[in-house]
């Protein structure tokens, strides 16, 4: 069974946008494992504009499944992760102004750097991940890295599943069959959501997990909404 870490990037936008500590960041990390998610998923950044530095070490005691912490691996980053140590660390190339990750690791040109900073991670016993494009020739690469493993970047996967196009999912196939014969774990996420995650998960051989954000919080809102109104008329009747 592919194992689902919930990112909860999304819940501190929401806390950070009114200032105070609603939504509970903690809560919904203890919650959500409570309902069967098998993994807590953070990716905070240098300007601390959804997780700050702060909640990755408040979740720490709070995380009994599996804690994926996520990012640019620039010294603050690596401290960070080397402090808290979670049980992974995916290593995602994103610019301090993205918006949102939106390419994977360029592993020939980066080797030598990546190589680097994957060994002080399993020197700490922190299993690793590259973020990664469905490219034959940089999972190739990725390996030699001495990574555990890769995470697929699933965004053009994601765009033309919605369009209908489900030969989207032949690059991500290939990608996963070359990673599996070159002994690397296979993560995914971006995108993914209750639209186009099955097809996927059934899709690609030996996927050990996916991390998903956006999408569930967005789904939570709009599954639960009725729920919530109908509370509220009954509390003012």
């Amino acid at each position: 069974m592919t194992k689902l870490s919930v990112n909860i990037n999304k819940i501190a936008t929401l806390r950070n946008s009114r200032g105070g500590n609603t939504p509970d960041l903690l809560k919904v990390a203890v919650d959500v494992q409570e309902f069967g998610a098998q993994g807590i998923t953070i990716h905070p950044r240098p300007d601390e504009r959804h997780i700050r530095y702060k909640d990755a070490y408040d979740l720490v005691p709070l995380v009994v499944t599996e804690y994926n912490i996520e990012g640019n691996p620039i010294q603050q980053f690596i401290d960070l992760v080397l402090a808290v140590k979670p049980t992974q660390v995916t290593l995602v190339p994103d610019a301090i102004d993205a918006i949102t990750s939106n390419a994977g690791w360029d592993t020939i040109k980066n080797q030598e750097f990546l190589t680097e900073v994957v060994a002080e991670f399993k020197r700490n016993k922190i299993r690793t991940s590259i973020f990664m494009d469905p490219d034959l020739k940089l999972i190739e690469a990725s390996a030699k890295t001495g990574t555990d493993r890769i995470e697929l970047y699933t965004e053009a996967y994601a765009t033309e599943y919605a369009k209908g196009n489900k030969d989207a999912i032949i690059p991500y196939v290939d990608a996963a069959k070359l990673a599996n014969e070159l002994g690397l774990g296979i993560n995914a996420g971006h995108d993914l959501s209750l639209d186009n995650v099955e097809y996927f998960a059934d899709k690609i051989p030996n996927l050990l997990e996916v991390s998903i954000g956006h999408a569930l919080i967005s789904e939570a809102l709009y599954l639960g909404l009725e729920n919530v109104v109908k509370m509220y008329l009954h509390k003012l009747q």
